[in-house]
């Protein structure tokens, strides 16, 4: 089965990916962070029976425990789960489906962190999906809720709906015109923040940015997600507008094809250097510089990193030879995309 990501979604030459996160716990039980790890465990173990006794859910069960720290840096680089889920992984555990589109990471800040990942923008279709898994796990376990106040969630900062709706985007002519902070300042005022690709505190590698809802406490559900609709489409109009703007410099075009013939001949590609090249790549191709697939630049972003090429060997391998299959797997995908120009 394809993963979610290998698709191009609705204005998917801006928008990479939507991504629904409800948190929830179990009214029986202390927060994580106040459970020993055998009590997590036998939390765990209660949600998984309640998520696999609805044979509709082809769930697969991993226990954090068990896997290399590669294997799990690679869970956050494919944005499956937190980079904090990551570290002190004992009495932690994800669910994960087949395509990878739906996981849910048991306790982690709280019991529950369900989340769903679509290709492109898709807010309702992934609420949607998420949803039905929510309301299936709250018929079989007893949340913790208030009707005052609804969702009771470790951090105060998730209260009420407990629902964080997230889209990324790739905005590099917006990042090239310096406009990003003044993006960020506007979009504050609306209750929606703009981050690095993994949250808080990263950096916008390839100009790779994530723009989500702040509030979820006085707020509807839909009407959190008709907001975040309504900026992304307006910073979706602003990025190609941006982009039109910027490649009538044939400077700008030709850092674009620049760009292209490094990925298809060398032989050692860093992880920053590959993200900043095929970032101007991806440009090229949304613009029909040249004909190069979205999908296939889009897989390339997610399996080129380094933990996933880790985890994908078997191996802890050094930077340099990682740097090498990088390299040998792009200009392997650049070739095999043929040489359509326009």
């Amino acid at each position: 089965m394809n993963k979610w990501y290998i698709e191009k979604g609705d204005q998917g030459d801006v928008v990479l990916s939507t991504r629904i996160r409800l948190a929830r716990n179990l009214e029986a039980y202390p927060f994580p962070g106040r459970l020993d790890v055998q009590s997590k465990k036998k939390v765990c173990a209660e949600i998984r029976d309640a998520a696999l006794s609805d044979g509709s859910n082809t769930f697969r069960w991993i226990d954090m425990a068990s896997l290399t720290p590669s294997q799990a840096v690679s869970l956050a680089e494919r944005h499956l789960i937190s980079p904090e889920f990551t570290t002190d992984r004992e009495g932690r555990a994800l669910l994960l489906t087949e395509d990878e589109s739906v996981s849910i990471m048991l306790c982690e800040e709280d019991h529950i962190r369900l989340q769903v990942m679509q290709a492109g923008l898709a807010l309702e279709r992934a609420y949607d999906i998420a949803d039905k898994i929510d309301t299936m796990l709250d018929q079989r376990l007893q949340y913790a809720f208030d009707e005052r106040i609804g969702y009771l969630t470790q951090c105060p900062t998730n209260l009420g709906t407990a629902m964080r709706a997230s889209v990324m985007l790739h905005l590099p002519a917006l990042d090239a015109t310096g406009r990003i902070s003044s993006l960020a300042a506007t979009v504050s005022k609306l209750g929606l923040v703009i981050r690095g690709a993994y949250g808080e505190g990263s950096s916008a590698r390839g100009s790779i940015y994530q723009i989500s809802n702040q509030i979820t406490l006085g707020i509807t559900e839909q009407a959190a997600i008709d907001n975040l609709r309504a900026i992304t489409l307006q910073i979706v109009s602003q990025e190609r507008a941006a982009q039109e703007q910027l490649l009538k410099s044939e400077a700008e075009i030709d850092k674009i094809w620049r760009a292209r013939g490094v990925l298809s001949s060398a032989r050692l590609l860093s992880a920053d250097e590959f993200m900043t090249l095929v970032s101007l790549v991806r440009m090229g191709a949304a613009r029909q510089i040249f004909n190069l697939s979205l999908e296939k630049l889009n897989e390339l972003i997610v399996r080129m990193q380094p933990a996933t090429i880790n985890a994908a060997s078997g191996q802890n391998l050094p930077p340099a030879k990682r740097d090498a299959i990088r390299a040998e797997a792009v200009r392997t995908a650049l070739l095999t995309q043929g040489d359509d120009t326009q």
